[in-house]
C-alpha cells in the first residue's frame, strides 16, 4: 500500500512554500520519522517526516513552490527493508588504512545536507559533535557551535600570511538564486511598515555600571542555581515591561479606524538566522523572573537557529526588542514590526568619558533608541518612555520596587 506524503498545515496564513531540499532520494528506504525534506514559507522553515516506512517515489523536485496539501511523494510501505542495512560489514572487506574517523561518519546516516555541507567545508565530523535535534540527530546549529568552540580553543599564529584573492571566473561575476520565501516576506513587511506608519525614532544613552556590576557580583551562584548565564537581555525586557506599564499608549496598536490598547506584555526579540531576521515572543513578561526570561530567550534562540520555530511562537507580541550591539552596532533606527506601535534597539556597549556630578568618568555605555509610530503614539510619550527604561537599566532596584 502507498502512503501519500502531503505538505502539512502549517497556519492559518500559510497557503505555500519552497521544497528547499530533500534529505532522501526516489527509490531509498526510509523509516517512520526519519526526516524527509525541508519546507520554507515566509515566516518559517519547518521539517517533514515519513509517516511510516517503505520504499519512497517523489513527485516534486527542490526548488518547487508547493501548495498546502499537494502530493509530494509516496511510500510504498509493502517494500521490504534492505536486509542487513544500507552497507553491510560483510559487503565491505577491512581495510588498515581506514581511519576510525570515517566509521563514526558513516554510522550516522541521518544528517542533514546543511550538516554535510558545513562537515565538508569545516572538518568537523558529525559524529563527534552532541546532538540536540529529534532522536540526538546533529543540527546545523550544533555544528556551528562545535566549529565555534574548536575557533575559540585554537591559538592562533602571531603572523599569518595575507590571503590570495581567488581569480574571478570569466563569465560568472554575478549569481542569481530565487529569494527564499522568509527573505521576500521580511522585505514586504520592513517596506510596508514604512510606507504605513509614520515612523520616528527618539534616542537617549544609558550608562550600564550598575548592570554589570549587578552580573558580575551574582553570576556564579546564578548559573550555579539556574544553569544558565544571566545576560543583560533580561533586564531590557523587564525594563520595557515597567516602562510600558508607566506609558500604556506604546503598548497599543491601530485596528482599521481603531485603537487596541492591549493589557497583557508579549514581548517579541529578534533573532538573526542564516534565513533571516525572526522575531519570537516571550510571553507574560510580567510574570516571569529574569532567570525565566533568559531561558525562554535560549530556548527561542536554538530553536530559531535549528529551524524548528512554529508559526505559534511568531505571533501576538506587543512590542519587539531588537540587539544590534552583538554585530558592533553603535547606533540605529530600528523598523517597526508591524502592527506593534513601538521597537527598541539596543546597541554595542562602549567606554567612554562622560560627566558624573561635575567630574569626567569613564562608563561602559549604551546608545538606546525607540522607534514608533507617530499615528499613535505622542513624542512626549516616547520620550517618557524611553526614559523611564534608561533609569530602570542605570538602577536596576526600581525593577524590584516597580518605580
Amino acid at each position: 500500500m502507498a502512503i501519500e506524503v502531503k505538505v502539512p498545515t502549517l497556519g492559518e496564513s500559510i497557503t505555500s512554500g519552497i521544497l528547499a531540499v530533500w534529505n532522501v532520494q526516489s527509490g531509498d528506504y526510509v523509516e517512520k520519522d526519519q526526516i524527509l525534506y525541508e519546507l520554507e514559507t515566509d515566516k518559517i522553515t519547518s521539517e517533514g517526516l515519513a509517516e511510516s516506512a517503505g520504499v519512497i517515489a517523489l513527485s516534486a523536485e527542490e526548488g518547487d513552490e508547493v501548495e498546502i496539501g499537494q502530493v509530494i511523494a509516496s511510500i510504498d510501505e509493502t517494500a521490504a527493508a534492505p536486509s542487513g542495512g544500507a552497507a553491510p560489514a560483510t559487503d565491505t572487506p577491512a581495510t588498515t588504512e581506514a581511519p576510525a574517523e570515517t566509521t563514526k561518519e558513516a554510522s550516522n546516516d541521518a544528517v542533514s545536507p546543511a550538516v554535510r555541507r558545513i562537515a565538508a567545508e569545516s572538518g568537523v565530523n558529525p559524529a563527534d559533535v552532541k546532538g540536540s535535534g529529534k532522536d540526538g540527530r546533529v543540527t546545523k546549529g550544533d555544528m556551528l557551535e562545535k566549529i565555534s568552540s574548536e575557533s575559540a580553543s585554537t591559538p592562533k599564529p602571531a603572523t599569518a600570511p595575507a590571503p590570495k584573492a581567488a581569480p574571478v571566473p570569466t563569465g560568472e561575476r554575478t549569481t542569481r538564486k530565487r529569494m527564499t520565501p522568509l527573505r521576500a516576506k521580511i522585505a514586504e513587511r520592513l517596506v510596508s511598515a514604512q510606507q504605513e506608519a509614520a515612523m520616528l525614532t527618539t534616542f537617549n544613552e544609558a550608562d550600564m555600571s550598575a548592570i554589570k556590576a549587578l552580573r558580575a557580583q551574582y553570576q556564579e551562584n546564578f548559573v550555579k542555581k539556574h544553569g544558565i548565564k544571566l545576560g543583560f537581555m533580561s533586564f531590557f525586557v523587564k525594563a520595557v515591561v515597567q516602562a510600558l506599564k508607566e506609558v500604556p499608549g506604546i503598548n497599543a496598536q491601530i485596528d482599521g479606524n481603531e485603537v487596541v490598547q492591549n493589557h497583557f506584555y508579549d514581548i517579541g526579540i529578534a533573532v538573526s538566522t542564516p534565513k533571516g531576521l525572526m522575531v519570537p515572543v516571550v510571553r507574560n513578561c510580567d510574570q516571569l523572573s529574569l532567570a525565566e526570561i533568559e531561558q525562554e530567550i535560549i530556548s527561542y534562540a536554538k530553536k530559531a537557529r535549528d529551524g524548528k520555530i512554529g508559526i505559534d511562537d511568531l505571533q501576538g507580541g506587543v512590542f519587539t526588542i531588537t540587539n544590534g550591539g552583538i554585530f558592533g552596532s553603535m547606533l540605529s533606527t530600528p523598523i517597526l514590526n508591524a502592527p506593534q506601535s513601538g521597537i527598541l534597539g539596543m546597541h554595542t556597549i562602549q567606554e567612554r568619558p562622560v560627566a558624573v556630578k561635575g567630574e569626567v568618568v569613564i562608563r561602559p555605555m549604551m546608545y538606546l533608541a525607540v522607534s514608533y509610530d507617530h499615528r499613535i503614539v505622542d513624542g512626549k510619550e516616547a520620550v517618557t518612555f524611553l526614559v523611564k527604561v534608561k533609569e530602570a537599566l542605570e538602577d536596576p532596584t526600581r525593577l524590584l520596587l516597580h518605580v
